[in-house]
């Protein structure tokens, strides 16, 4: 994890979301001092199991499950005030102590009702099978220069120009798509004159406050939403998400200098699984992707949607390990594998009788590519108890080993099973 030579790291996706990222933050984060969320929103959903509790963290990061670190959401993630107010509700009911830990950039922008409300009755979102949590929308919003900022609700007067703006733009939009529903403005505005002194009073500038923690080495987890296959430069665009989920993001989201970033930590299943449309290549169809769904308990944490299922991708995760400059891979739900008799890993694609060992990205090629596979035997036998490599079946271990020389990228963190304490730490730090 940390050593004296890795004191910001950046934990990320390196497959299409849902690996388990929050399990590892929330793992790493006992050693931290620093968790920042630096881009996406309440889309997002890290699961983390303590004892018999199970906590959703939708935008607050996983670190603020341990007493004394800090957590922040830094300017790259588009906050949703409402549902951030209740999600810091429901951790104090359940006895976590937030007062003085969590900090929002006042440079973040807000997810605000018209952005749902166009998400909702999008075409385009239900088509590339977005939560409808408004989370585009924001983004363009950012874009286009109309956005609302944290900042801004110091400014009671400026709020209401920009939310004026904001409303005329998404009611054109939703007339121009034949759509009866109208957002009102005096609404929104309420909506934000209620949440304001809340938000208001957990503001600062992150990216500063972050910057001084690394002048006095302090031990600082970056932490992406999403994955890298969705990032909408680097991912399987249009079905992508709204923002850079690589690691290039995280010094952008969190206002830091890219050279201050010391390790890079990819989250990877030992499968492969993806929420909504897009390519999916190694996807497994009938009753054996059922059957992985289930063992994983494969259903979205924000959604609830089911996810596809299919086997690990060494292309894939191997072009993650690429665009994000990978120091190490953790490896999780191998535990979700303990029964199957026999696994694929997919080593290259063919493609009009050619063959693909880099990840493409023509959306074309990648309807029409056959995965090329290679069969491992599996070890059946129960993995969840293992709590050093050499605990796990040898089989397993020849798993891994083939998924570390595949990818290129050390293997460092073995996860098998949901609970905090179901983890391999392979080295010492990432």
């Amino acid at each position: 994890m940390f050593d004296s030579e890795n004191r910001t790291v950046v934990v990320v996706g390196a497959q299409w979301g849902d690996e388990g990222k929050g399990k590892l933050v929330d793992v790493m984060a006992e050693r931290a001092d620093w968790v920042v969320r630096y881009q996406g929103g309440a889309n997002a959903g890290h699961t983390v199991h303590i004892g018999e509790k199970n906590f959703v963290l939708h935008q607050i990061p996983s670190g603020i499950l341990h007493p004394g670190v800090r957590c922040a959401i830094g300017n790259g993630v588009v906050l949703d005030p409402d549902t951030l107010a209740i999600e810091i509700d429901e951790l104090v009911e359940d006895g976590v102590d937030v007062e003085g830990r969590l900090y929002v950039s006042d440079r973040a922008h807000l997810v605000l009702p018209y952005h749902k409300l166009l998400d909702a009755e999008s075409s385009a979102s239900k088509e590339i099978g977005t939560t409808g949590r408004g989370i585009g929308p924001a983004y363009e919003d950012k874009a286009a220069r109309r956005g609302v900022r944290v900042l801004d609700l110091r400014h009671p007067d400026r709020v209401r120009q920009l939310v004026e703006r904001g409303v005329e733009h998404a009611n054109a939009r939703l007339s121009h798509s034949g759509s009866s529903k109208r957002v009102d403005v005096e609404e929104t505005l309420d909506l934000l004159a209620r949440l304001a002194p809340r938000l208001l009073g957990i503001s600062e500038d992150v990216g500063l406050m972050v910057y001084r923690a690394q002048q006095q080495d302090a031990a600082i987890l970056l932490e992406g939403a999403q994955g890298s296959l969705l990032d909408v430069d680097h991912g399987t665009y249009p079905f992508v998400t709204s923002s850079n989920t690589t690691s290039g993001g995280a010094a952008v989201g969190a206002g830091i200098a890219p050279m201050s970033i010391d390790a890079v930590l990819g989250v990877v299943k030992a499968y492969t699984t993806r929420v909504g449309n897009g390519p999916l290549p190694t996807e497994i169809e009938g009753a054996l992707g059922e059957e992985i769904r289930r063992l994983g308990n494969e259903f979205g944490a924000t959604t609830g949607r089911p996810r596809r299922c299919g086997w690990f991708d060494a292309v894939v995760v191997r072009y993650a390990a690429r665009v994000n400059g990978l120091t190490g891979l953790a490896v999780t739900k191998m535990d979700v594998l303990d029964t199957l008799d026999e696994l694929a890993i997919c080593t290259g694609y063919d493609v009009d009788g050619e063959l693909h060992t880099e990840f493409p990205g023509d959306i074309a090629a990648l309807e029409k590519l056959v995965p090329r596979y290679e069969m491992m035997p599996g070890w059946k036998t129960p993995t969840r108890d293992a709590r050093t490599l050499g605990a796990l079946p040898a089989a397993a271990r020849a798993y891994l080993d083939r998924i570390e020389e595949l990818c290129e990228t050390p293997i460092t963190y073995v996860s098998v099973g949901t609970r905090r304490d179901q983890i391999i730490g392979l080295h010492e730090h990432v």
